[in-house]
């Protein structure tokens, strides 16, 4: 992710964000309902996906570039190193966002 003036458009990618969350992503949800029957609910990321790329079109200076993950290697498992570019990026972001929020909604019960 790349936010071109800084705190101004990290704080205006965050409110955007969560008025696309709010408003077009129910209706994205909707659109896409089939699909997400089908996949029992895996193509949700990609409804959020296209939230972010939304988002990236409406604030000019919050990009995507690309996705990169250095992996993680402990002692009980080992996830490769991942970097992806344009609509994988997109997803990958979109699947970490879920994760991080999920966390959170687990953290306030």
């Amino acid at each position: 992710m790349v936010f071109e003036d800084g705190l101004k458009t990290f704080l205006l990618t965050g409110v955007a964000i969560t008025i696309g969350s709010l408003i077009a992503k129910p209706i994205i949800n909707l659109m896409l309902l089939p699909l997400n029957l089908i996949t029992f609910g895996l193509f949700r990321w990609v409804s959020s996906a296209v939230i972010l790329y939304l988002i990236t079109l409406v604030v000019k200076s919050f990009k995507i570039a690309g996705f990169y993950f250095a992996g993680l290697n402990s002692a009980w498992i080992d996830i490769p190193q991942i970097s992806v570019k344009g609509i994988l990026a997109f997803i990958s972001f979109s699947f970490m966002l879920s994760v991080i929020i999920s966390f959170i909604h687990w953290l306030m019960k």
